[in-house]
């Protein structure tokens, strides 16, 4: 189990503690977040392969939260709050929720609904949202890549790079094109953003980082 890494939120430090030891003596790879921002700031650093929310969180709550990952991506969400009424139970499957847990709760049963999802999600993953060159693979609605199997700690905007280089292979684009597409209008980042986030892309490409290539004077394409 030790490739999957869960996102846990919680205002709670002990809760935190809790939940995060039980997890990593399993295996799991753990990042945790203290409010409804942080737990988004740290869903657009990284990827990750299931998120516990808890409900009542400061400056956004749980709900709110589940619904802006349910705009970009079907990862396993398991609630945590210690209200019990049915009627938050039911808000917060219909909302995007896989499953609800109410506190006070058994770490070891907590593991179990977190391993059993993980179980579901990936057994029933289709194959056609896999992009495979090389050594490189893509899991398009799990955004996530890996390189020889293994993978990759891309940022959300390292992967929205990669996934529109994958689907462009052989094409060149400029600074300026690649800032249009994958940035888009709300962008205020400079041409010099995407030299930088290419380099960093190819650094943790590592052995694949050759399928991007350089056309002096132009910009950048995909190896096809």
């Amino acid at each position: 189990m030790s490739r999957y890494k869960v996102l846990i939120a919680d205002d709670e430090e002990q809760m935190l503690m809790l939940v995060g030891s039980y997890l990593e003596k399993e295996g799991f790879g753990t990042v945790t977040a203290v409010d409804g921002e942080e737990v988004l700031a740290r869903w657009e650093q990284e990827s990750f392969d299931l998120v516990i929310l808890d409900i009542m969180m400061p400056k956004m709550d749980g709900f709110t939260v589940c619904q802006k990952i349910r705009e970009v991506s079907k990862v396993p969400i398991i609630m945590l709050t210690a209200k019990s009424e049915e009627l938050d139970r039911i808000h917060g499957l219909k909302i995007g929720a896989d499953d609800y847990i109410v506190k006070p709760f058994s770490p070891k049963e907590l593991v179990a609904r977190v391993e059993a999802l993980l179980r579901r999600s990936n057994d029933f993953k289709p194959r056609q949202n896999v992009l495979e060159q090389g050594d490189l693979a893509i899991d398009l609605e799990g955004h996530t890549a890996e390189v020889q199997g293994k993978r990759l700690n891309l940022t959300r905007k390292e992967f929205s790079l990669l996934d529109f280089f994958f689907n462009h292979k052989g094409q060149v684009f400029s600074r300026e094109q690649l800032l249009d597409h994958v940035w888009g209008l709300e962008s205020t980042g400079t041409l010099r953003t995407v030299d930088t986030h290419i380099k960093t892309l190819r650094i943790k490409l590592g052995p694949a980082g050759y399928l991007i290539k350089t056309v002096w004077g132009v910009g950048y394409k995909f190896e096809d």
